[in-house]
């Protein structure tokens, strides 16, 4: 999982939600004080709540993220919960989206847990788009630790490009779901 792509938004995808600026939207993303985008949840408490501390595009198209879990996500003695991990390869695939201004959803997150993830240590993520098919984002993560780029743990998702009804069209079904019998 170490090929990075650098297909470019826009390429072979059917029209999607934007990320904008306008605090009022839905699709709002700032960005923390350390450069990090801050999705719905996170802008409240202006951090990112996953440990993400930093993250930039390169020229490759590559994100790349700094994080460190902390010790509340201790799952195992020392080691990461691997909720968090999972957690924090969703937010990598997704802000590879968030980063390219477009807006998607995970509709499949393979991840593989390569080694333990050790708490309090700086971490670094990288993650890319590998293609497209219609709305279909392919993207590719991994997770090192900074000391030594050694990986510990790796995940594929594929995105799925969502247009700018998505929560709109959401609420709706989820407001026909009332009163329903199983």
């Amino acid at each position: 999982m170490t090929e990075t792509g650098n297909h470019r938004p826009g390429q072979d995808t059917l029209p999607g939600a934007v990320v904008g600026t306008d605090p009022d939207s839905v699709f709002y993303a700032p960005s923390s004080p350390g450069g990090m985008r801050l999705c719905h949840g996170c802008r409240r408490l202006d951090r990112c709540r996953m440990g993400i501390e930093s993250e930039y595009l390169d020229n490759d198209g590559v994100v790349v993220s700094r994080m460190t879990c902390g010790p509340a996500d201790e799952g195992g003695p020392q080691v990461a919960h691997g909720g968090w991990t999972a957690g924090v390869m969703d937010e990598l695939v997704g802000h590879t989206l968030l980063m390219n201004n477009e807006f998607g959803v995970t509709g499949t997150l393979t991840v593989k847990f390569v080694r333990p993830v050790p708490v309090g240590w700086a971490l670094i993520g990288r993650a890319w788009i590998v293609g497209r098919e219609n709305r279909k984002i392919f993207v590719r993560a991994t997770l090192e630790l900074e000391s030594s780029s050694a990986i510990v743990a790796e995940a594929d998702a594929v995105m799925i490009a969502r247009p700018a009804t998505h929560f709109e069209s959401h609420y709706e079904w989820l407001e026909s779901q009332r009163g329903v019998q199983a």
